[in-house]
This record gives C-alpha cells, structure tokens and sequence, in this order.
C-alpha cells in the first residue's frame, strides 16, 4: 500500500511539471561566438530589427547621462515695468533723445531674448539650453543667451562706438543702469531633470533592420560579434512572432520526456545515496516538494521577468534538506532541482553554475557558521561565490567595465541574504512532516537540556555511561556513512529511565551497596527492565521527538538480562522461562539504532575486563557482536555484514586509545645526606 503512495507522488510531480512546462518552444539553432556555424547557410525568411547589445544599451546611456539639457522658463511679465521705470528716469535726468531711444532699444532686444542671473553650464562652447515661452519649447545655443553682467558690458559698449565723445561711464552711473537689468529666464531645474531621466531611460533598443531574403550567416562562417548580434535578433523575434510552429503534440512529448529525466535523475540519486528514502513517504514527499518549489520558481519568474531569476534564492531548499538529511543527499536532490533552470531560460547554464556554486557554499559554510551573528557570514560567502561566476559570463563579452556594470550585483546580493532569512521556515517543514532538524539535535544533544541535567544529577554513573556511548557510538557511526548527530543524540538519553531508579544499576551504586541483595533473580530482572519503560514515558513528558525515543525502546531491543537469567538457571531455575528475564523493546531497524544498541552494550562490558590489551578488546567486541547476531536482535534492521565489521573495528580502536597503557612514574628515592 505504501509503494502505492510513492507512485502516486511521482505521478502527481510529474503532471503538474508537464502541465506548468512553458508552452513555448526552443529556438532550433545553437550557436556561439567565436565557434562556426555548423548548420547551412541561413537566408532571412522575415523582416527584423537588430536589437543593441547590453553594451551598447550601457554606452548609450552613459553618453544620455552626460548630455543634460537646460530647460528656462521666459517670464514676460519682467520687462515691461523696468523699460517703464527707465523712461521715467531718462526724463527725469533730461537725457539725450537719441541716447534714451538707442539705450530702450537695446534693453528691449535683450529682454525678448532673455536674460539670467547666471548659467548652470560653465562650458557654453556647444551647450543647448530650452526655453519655455508661450507654451512653446525652443532650442537654442546657450552662448547667446544673456546674463546681467554680459548685457551691461553690451549696452556700454555699444554706447562707446556711438558716442565717442560722451562720457558712457558717467552716463550709466547717473541712470544707475544696472538696476534696470534683471533676469527673465529662470532655470526650471523640476522640467530639466525630469527631461533628463526620460532620456536616459528611454533608449531605443534597436539599430537597424534585416530584411527577408537577407544573408544572415554562410555554413562554415565563424560567429563573430556581429553575427551573432544579428542571430540574438532573429531569434527574439522569431519568438515574439511566431514562436513554436511545430506539433504541439511533438511539443506535449518534449515536455513529457524532459520532465521524466528529472525525475529519473532524482529517482536515481536517492537510489545510489540512500534508498531507504525512496519507501519513507514523509520524506520523499518533502524532497519532492523542494522539487516543486524549484520548478516553479523557474517557471513563473521565466514568464514575468527572466532576470527575476538571480533574485530567487534557490539555494535555500539545499539549507532546508540538509536540516533533516545528510549532506550527500542534499547537494545531490538540490543538483537534481535545479535542472530546469538549464533547460527552460535562455542563459541556463549560466543560472544553474550560479546556484550549484551557492548550494555548495551554503552547506559548506552553514554546518560552521551556524550561530548568531555569524549566519549573515554565509550571505557574505554566498554572495561572492555568485557574483563571481556571473561576472565569468560577462567577461565572455571582453570588456570588463561593461561586465563589472552589467552584472547583476544588486539581485544576487538579495538573493543571498533571502537564503538566510528564508531558513526559519526549516521549523515549519518540521512541524509540518513531523521532522527533526539538526538544529534541534543540536540544543537536545547540549548536557544543559533538563533531562540530562536531571540524569547527571539523579544517576552520575549512568550519565557518565551515556556519554562513553554517545562518543563511542558517533564515532562508529561516522565510518558507514550514517547520523552522527542523531546517533549521539539518542546515545546521550537511551537510559534516562534509569534515574527513575538509579540504585538498581551498578553504575551509580556506592562501594558497598547492593540494590539487589535479598531480591529473587526474576524481581532484579524486572525492576532493570523496567528502565526501559521509564524513560519512555520521561520521553513522553519531555516531549522528545519520536526519533529519539525510539533509541529508548530498541537500544536492547528483545534481548535478555543474562545476568540474573544465568543466576535463575543455576539456582535451578528452567531454562525455557525466559519472559521475566526478556526486555520488551523494539528491535533496531536502522543502522544508527543497531550502532547505540552495540555501543552501549560494548561499553558496558568494557568496564569488567582486567586485563584491555588488544586481544582481550578485541575479543570482547566479537564475543558481544555475535552474541547480538545469534540472539536475532539484528532480524530487523537495515545493516550490511560490510557495515557491521567496520563498526568493530572502530569500537576496538576507541577502546584502546580509551585503555591504553601507562607510564608508571618511578618513586623519588630519599636522599640521607646534605648536598655539597
């Protein structure tokens, strides 16, 4: 029934990719610059526009940025009372007739041309400024435009060569002539600007056009620069007007296909890494979904904005697996995910190095830079990582300011940082799918948590047995490939249940002390088996998450207490009555159970030997293996002969750094006399 599910979510991921898959097809040409075009000769067969080059765009924009236009507002009100108040005066002081009329003219002429204050451009050589008046926008060079200044050393010139013999200075002092020049034009620096950004940011994008029947590029020809400009053209416009002309049902099994590759591979890299993933339905539902995430990611920033696609952060679902699974099988899924980033967009290769470098980094970096402050380290790495390989693409282009320029910085800048604040949601997938994450292995794996404070306090020997376990255990476990933290995780609380009664186990009892003096071998049995119990339901009231507590149930799976079953049967008990002497576990079913159940077993008898050289160590791991293998403890779980004879070897190299030999110190020998 369950592999009926698994079929079912395969079914269902693959029609919602073939459904979603853009309908448009591909461009039936690759080529590339500096390469031969290796198809024959292509003629036109429509009209189109050359589009511009980013670069080009670029420089046109940088010349539309340093070209700004003045843009002056004429008022007319300005003249007329001053050429009045000037009438005034000239009578007033009995002036010349023919003086007074030269000098009206001449102010009037400079007020209908118009006079500022100052200019904004310092260079009048070959600037333009625009004049508003009248409703009506005109051009014209601003060298011939007036300021206050210019219009007094005209007007006193002029009256010079006409008057040779008057004194033009006494004259002008008398009139007082400046105060009879103010500005008219006023710089309208609201219009100027607003002008300007238009012009800027309305560049065309084309240059040019290729006619149908047109030579485009001959069989055989190098792609240069300029063809390939005329080949980028045809091609978006080949899209823009007519886009796929095929069979849509030749399209239909394109889609098909492509989407069933995807799937094999994702199939196939779970199969080779770990295939126990493929029959746990929560989680192949989960890595399916990041799947999904990612393949609409593509698919909706494809079809509004192809460039949206450096802002979205896929290297998050690699952050957000690699919180419940190992690395391995995160960067492999992740590397499987983003696969329609280089078969939907036009720069895919380009997106996915991009992402495939940053998913790296992210786990790279994240498993030692995982707390507090130093998370926005990883934005920082992954940036760079990103900003690097884009800025590998645009050096193709052989200009290295325009690819400093046209790199898009900004984007994965906030893609980086989206990576780290997206991470949360990791708690939310583990609430969702029942999960736990590395982070909270981590906290539970702290000797601060409350359980294990309590059980240092309550049962010390205990305790210090768990953390033997625990480092006995994760370093075992490291060797085949499984859980370390997990392992140590669930090595770390196995026998909670034992401060419930810590007297009854050896570990924590005093010299001298015997919990089980005067008890009958079937009563010393069940008062230690029911540890097992106990430190199920103090997992319970702890709220530990079932992957733990399952370490509690199976580390002795349903084996028997042999000590006091040997005591039974030599004071005559039978044999064949096992039950009171039997654990009512579970058994281990995956390796990280079976590794803490020969842990702690191993470790617990390692502490009876007199004598730790490497024969007796060895033969110890060997006697308590095979015993576990006879007893069918192991019936259950997913362990290989391989794996199991690499977990003793490391158990025996542990014990003996752990036992090894030591110096004795010799005795200092009494001296009798004084030194000299």
């Amino acid at each position: 029934m369950k592999n009926y599910r698994i079929y079912i979510c395969f079914i269902i991921v693959a029609t919602l990719m073939i459904v979603l898959w853009p309908k448009e097809g591909k461009f039936q040409y690759e080529y590339q610059k500096g390469r031969p075009w290796v198809y024959e000769t292509l003629i036109s067969p429509i009209d189109f526009p050359i589009l511009k080059t980013e670069a080009e765009m670029l420089k046109e924009k940088e010349d539309r940025a340093s070209e700004t236009i003045a843009y002056y507002s004429y008022d007319p009100s300005v003249a007329a009372p001053r050429l009045e108040s000037f009438g005034h005066k000239a009578v007033e002081l009995k002036l010349d007739e023919d003086l007074t009329r030269e000098l009206y003219t001449h102010l009037s002429e400079a007020y209908e041309r118009g006079i500022v204050s100052e200019l904004v451009a310092d260079d009048l050589s070959d600037q333009v400024i625009s004049v508003k008046r009248d409703k009506r926008i005109t051009e014209m060079p601003a060298a011939d435009v007036f300021d206050i200044e210019r219009v007094f050393l005209v007007l006193k010139s002029d009256l010079v060569y006409d008057y040779p013999e008057m004194d033009i200075d006494s004259v002008a002092a008398q009139l007082d002539l400046r105060s009879f020049i103010v500005p008219n034009l006023f710089f309208d620096e609201n219009t100027t600007r607003m002008v300007h950004r238009e012009a800027v940011n309305y560049i065309s994008p084309t240059k040019g056009m290729v006619y149908a029947g047109q030579l485009i590029v001959s069989e055989g020809e190098i792609v240069t620069s300029d063809i390939c400009q005329i080949l980028d053209s045809y091609k978006a416009e080949y899209k823009l007007s007519y886009g796929y002309s095929g069979s849509p049902n030749a399209l239909l099994a394109s889609h098909v296909l492509l989407a069933l590759c995807v799937l094999a591979l994702f199939f196939f890299s779970l199969y080779f890494i770990d295939r126990r993933l493929l029959t746990d339905l929560p989680k192949l539902i989960f890595l399916l979904l990041m799947l999904l995430i990612a393949f609409l990611g593509v698919v909706i920033l494809f079809r509004v904005d192809q460039r949206l696609l450096y802002l979205f952060p896929f290297a998050v679902t690699v952050l957000f697996m690699s919180a419940f699974f190992r690395d391995e099988v995160a960067f492999a899924v992740f590397a499987v995910t983003i696969i329609p980033l280089l078969l939907i967009p036009e720069n895919g290769v380009e997106l996915f190095l991009i992402n495939l470098i940053a998913g790296a980094v992210v786990l790279f970096a994240y498993s030692r830079l995982s707390r507090g402050w130093l998370q926005f380290l990883n934005a920082i790495f992954i940036f760079l990582a990103m900003a690097l390989v884009n800025l590998a693409f645009k050096l193709g282009a052989g200009d290295l300011s325009y690819a400093i320029k046209s790199a898009n910085f900004l984007f994965l800048g906030v893609n980086a940082i989206l990576v780290i604040m997206l991470y949360p949601f990791v708690f939310l997938f583990e609430k969702i799918f029942g999960f736990v994450s590395y982070s909270r292995l981590w906290d539970l794996s702290d000797t601060n948590n409350k359980l294990l404070q309590q059980l240092q306090y309550k049962a010390p020997g205990t305790f210090q047995h768990s953390l033997q376990v625990a480092n006995l255990a994760e370093n075992a476990v490291r060797e085949i490939g499984g859980n370390a933290m997990l392992v140590r995780v669930g090595a770390l609380y196995h026998d909670i249940g034992k401060m419930e009664n810590p007297m009854c186990f050896i570990e924590n009892q005093a010299e001298g002390v015997n919990y089980h003096a005067g008890l009958t071998p079937e009563e010393s049995a069940r008062a230690i088996i029911r540890h097992v119990d106990d430190g199920m339901a103090l997992a319970r009231k702890g709220r530990l998450p079932a992957v733990v507590s399952d370490f509690i149930a199976c580390h002795h799976g349903k084996s028997l207490t042999l000590y006091f079953y040997n005591v039974y049967c030599n004071a005559g008990g039978d044999p064949a009555n096992k039950e009171p002497f039997t654990y009512n576990g579970q058994l281990p079913r995956t390796k990280e159970q079976v590794v803490v159940m020969m842990a702690d077993a191993v470790e617990a008898a390692s502490r009876t030997l007199k004598d730790y050289s490497e024969e007796s160590i060895s033969a110890l791991v060997e006697q308590i293996m095979t015993n576990r293998f006879d007893d069918s403890q192991l019936a259950e779980a997913d362990i290989s002969i391989r794996d199991i004879n690499s977990v003793k070897e490391s158990f025996k190299r542990y014990l003996q750094q752990i036992y090894h030999a030591r110096i004795a110190y010799p005795k200092r020998q009494q001296t009798t006399g004084q030194g000299a």
